[in-house]
């Protein structure tokens, strides 16, 4: 298959397209938008309540850890929908192939439960 810098012309342009997108929203709600500042809506909140002590407070490692995790299992997942659409296409090699990936996901989540990776403490 031979291919020539005039393919990717559709991909740049809706590149730039999406770019230009973002970057005019951006500067059009600058612009348009309200710019009253007080003391009061100036504050540092979260949901409304207002913040107490220091925001550099350190994380449990077992929140990172279980980010992590939900993050490689939902990556897992997702390669599962291209095998899932072209299920009839792909045949029996498929199938033994798709076997072997859900294989490996399921013992990774028993090593992770082994592990006990999910549990708070």
């Amino acid at each position: 298959m031979e291919t020539s810098q005039v393919s990717y012309i559709p991909i740049f342009m809706q590149i730039a397209l999406a770019v230009g997108f973002v970057a005019g929203t951006i500067a059009i709600s600058n612009m348009l938008g309200p710019k009253r500042n007080s003391l009061n809506k100036d504050k540092n909140f979260e949901c409304g309540i207002e913040s107490v002590g220091n925001a550099r407070i350190p994380f449990s490692v077992k929140y990172f850890l279980v980010a992590i995790l939900f993050v490689l299992f939902d990556v897992e997942v997702i390669f599962m929908y291209p095998w899932a659409v072209n299920f009839r296409e792909m045949g029996v090699e498929g199938l033994i192939k798709m076997g072997i990936f859900m294989f490996l996901l399921v013992v990774g989540f028993f090593y992770v439960m082994k592990k006990k990776g999910l549990e708070w403490e």
